[in-house]
């Protein structure tokens, strides 16, 4: 079973205002609770807590796609490649030490200075990370305060430590300047240019666009956490942490491996006239075939997903065992007020509808898209019993919950 325990710790997307393009962005990629938080679960189906093949002081890269790390004699060299129109631009952060004199050879490299001392996050994934390396107290800056559920991360807010500075084109750069951070933590993606941060750039500030969730597996979003711990001077810690997630997700992976049927998985529902759907080399495909289940568009090439009409979904949505990451959503009079034909469909009938939605504090603020990132053992746990229940059968849902 998976116990919750008043403590702080782990993390969820802002529910901010977007623009219609970027709610399409983020629907593609992913279709809060104050009194308690989530430590890194442990025992979902046994030990996983010893860790193995972990290299002292450096981050072991092994899942994710989106970044790397070296490490030289006396500082270390982050690289983060963004894929834009099928091509890498890959942006170097060099990690020195204050003081330290900034080593040659390097051409155009942004430099941060280690251990880092301030951040401001732009993206909840961000207070994830830094709250994995147990260093919640470099966030100085927010962009947006109103749906923070952390408890160490709300406190400080209160007390006047950190500050809202705005998102995308209506980021506070004044406020920046004076508050002038160790590193500034974006979210990238086809909107977020390099040039829209040059003002503080220019400024001595390095920015640091991630791409988390560009990443194709559950356990390569969540090792992002590596690139704080490098940020951190904390690598021994992450990878401890880390390597007892990785072990516990595998050993989970192990057992629905072997099920004999693969219900049959629908997500999401339209937005706006098109109802996206996981491709076949995104993270959440990839975490329902891992929890013993079957995506109609498995086949499928991306790492996002795919925008269909209601017509094309509905035919394998009738048919369908389990519906998932729903949205919006906390019953099945939600559902129908969104169309009525959502009563047709096999999963609606059933009862077999499960939100994501299950750590929604009184700000609505969702806890799935913070510790759920970096916790991707729990949220398979909960896959896999709401699809194989008799696999886990002490499991309780942590992040998902039975609409009703």
């Amino acid at each position: 079973m998976v116990k919750l325990n008043n403590c702080p710790a782990v993390y969820r997307h802002y529910n901010f205002k977007l623009s219609d393009k970027v709610i399409f962005i983020l629907l593609a990629f992913t279709t809060i609770t104050t009194s308690c938080r989530q430590e890194v679960y442990k025992n979902v189906v046994g030990d996983a807590s010893k860790t193995s093949n972990v290299q002292v002081g450096k981050a072991e890269i092994k899942y994710a796609k989106g970044f790397s790390i070296f490490y030289y004699k006396g500082f270390k060299l982050i690289n983060i490649y963004n894929r834009v129109n099928d091509g890498v631009d890959t942006v170097k952060y060099l990690l020195i030490k204050k003081g330290q004199d900034i080593p040659s050879g390097f051409g155009n490299v942004q430099v941060i200075e280690t251990p880092l001392k301030s951040m401001i996050g732009l993206s909840s994934m961000h207070i994830a990370v830094v709250d994995f390396a147990e260093s919640d107290n470099i966030l100085k800056g927010l962009g947006n305060l109103k749906y923070v559920s952390s408890p160490v991360v709300r406190n400080n807010i209160k007390a006047g430590k950190i500050k809202e500075v705005g998102l995308d084109g209506n980021l506070n750069n004044e406020a920046i300047l004076d508050m002038h951070p160790g590193l500034v933590m974006a979210m990238g993606n086809q909107n977020a240019k390099g040039t829209r941060y040059k003002i503080l750039t220019d400024a001595g500030i390095p920015v640091m666009q991630n791409s988390e969730f560009l990443e194709s597996t559950p356990l390569g979003r969540a090792e992002w956490v590596k690139v704080m711990g490098a940020l951190v001077d904390k690598e021994d810690l992450v990878n401890k942490k880390f390597s007892t997630l990785e072990l516990e997700y595998n050993k989970l992976v192990q057992l629905a491996k072997n099920v004999t049927s693969k219900p049959n998985v629908i997500t999401g529902m339209p937005f706006k006239g098109t109802w996206f759907v996981p491709e076949g080399d995104s993270y959440l495909t990839h975490f329902i075939e891992d929890a013993g289940g079957a995506n109609k568009w498995a086949g499928t090439h991306g790492i996002g997903s795919l925008p269909l009409n209601f017509e094309a979904v509905a035919p394998e949505a009738l048919h369908a065992t389990y519906w998932i990451n729903i949205g919006y959503v906390d019953s099945k009079k939600d559902i129908t007020a969104q169309d009525t034909r959502f009563a047709d469909f096999n999963p609606f009938k059933n009862g077999n509808l499960f939100n994501n939605n299950k750590l929604t504090n009184d700000l609505g603020s969702n806890d799935y898209w913070e510790s759920g990132a970096v916790n991707p053992q729990v949220v398979l746990a909960d896959l896999i019993k709401i699809l194989h229940p008799e696999l886990l059968p002490n499991h309780q849902l942590v992040y998902y919950k039975q609409l009703k």
